[in-house]
C-alpha cells in the first residue's frame, strides 16, 4: 500500500512539469515561427536568389565600368542600356531584369 502512495504522490509532483512539456513541444514550433526564429525554405530561397542577383550584378559592373570609364555621367537610358549589355551572363541568352536594374542602380555610384 505504501507503494502506491508514493507512486501516486511521485505523479502529482511530476503532473504539472509534463503538462508543461506537452504544450510547448506543441506550441513551441508554432511560437518560434511567429517570432522569426525559423528560416523556411521559401525565406531560404528568396535569400539565395537576392545574393545571386548581388553578385551577378557586381560582375556586369565591373565589365561595364571596363567598357566605359565614367557611366555614372550617363543618363538613365544609357546607362540602362549599358547594363542590358553586360548583365547576359555566360551561358544565357538574355539578361534578368533584376540584374539588369541592380546593375543599373550600381553604375550611378
Amino acid at each position: 500500500m505504501a507503494m502506491t502512495g508514493t507512486a501516486g504522490y511521485s505523479w502529482e509532483t511530476i503532473k504539472p512539469r509534463a503538462i508543461a512539456l506537452a504544450i510547448g513541444l506543441v506550441m513551441g514550433p508554432f511560437i518560434s515561427n511567429f517570432l522569426g526564429w525559423q528560416v523556411t525554405s521559401s525565406s531560404a530561397q528568396r535569400q539565395l536568389s537576392q545574393s545571386v542577383t548581388e553578385q551577378q550584378a557586381l560582375f556586369c559592373e565591373a565589365r561595364a565600368r571596363a567598357d566605359v570609364k565614367e557611366p555614372s555621367k550617363l543618363d538613365y537610358t544609357a546607362r540602362r542600356n549599358l547594363a542590358e549589355k553586360w548583365a547576359v551572363m555566360p551561358g544565357k541568352t538574355s539578361a534578368e531584369s533584376g540584374v539588369v536594374s541592380a546593375c543599373a542602380d550600381k553604375l550611378v555610384g
